[in-house]
């Protein structure tokens, strides 16, 4: 019996779901997804203590991953007491607090300019540096805390 205007297969009908429906995650890509939520939380914990690693980025792929592996992990990371703030003003406003937005500016500037000391050619710096004026424009025009 057609469902949801799309034909039954074969696999459909011995499976019992309608056609468009998702199948069930399994264990192996559930685990793969926690993985990578450990790891980048993990990152996230040192780029909190050391100055030139970031800590938002891998807390919003750990927010990403736990949500496909583990919705209760991403549930957890978001009412985390240190990290959970940052992570509900990203999702709720897409908010960047001006001291990670200021950190941002100054650390792509000193990339910049480190590319720029080391001799690379005009193609190098003119294509990088375009790319770094893009992410700029784009941190700054988000809101802040």
């Amino acid at each position: 019996m057609p469902s949801h205007g799309q034909p039954e297969t074969e696999e459909h009908a011995a499976a019992g779901t309608p056609p468009g429906d998702r199948a069930p995650m399994s264990r192996r890509r559930a685990y793969a997804y926690r993985g990578v939520g450990i790891v980048a939380v993990g990152l996230a914990a040192i780029g909190a203590v050391l100055p030139l690693m970031p800590t938002t980025v891998f807390l919003l792929i750990a927010l990403w991953a736990f949500a496909r592996g583990s919705p209760a992990w991403a549930d957890r990371l978001r009412a985390h007491r240190r990290f959970g703030p940052y992570i509900r003003d990203w999702e709720e406003r897409g908010a960047i607090p001006r001291k990670a937005k200021a950190t941002a500016i100054v650390m792509m500037t000193a990339s910049w300019a480190g590319l720029a000391v080391a001799g690379q050619g005009a193609m190098v710096l003119g294509l990088v540096g375009g790319v770094l004026v893009a992410v700029a424009g784009f941190i700054l025009t988000r809101p802040s805390q």
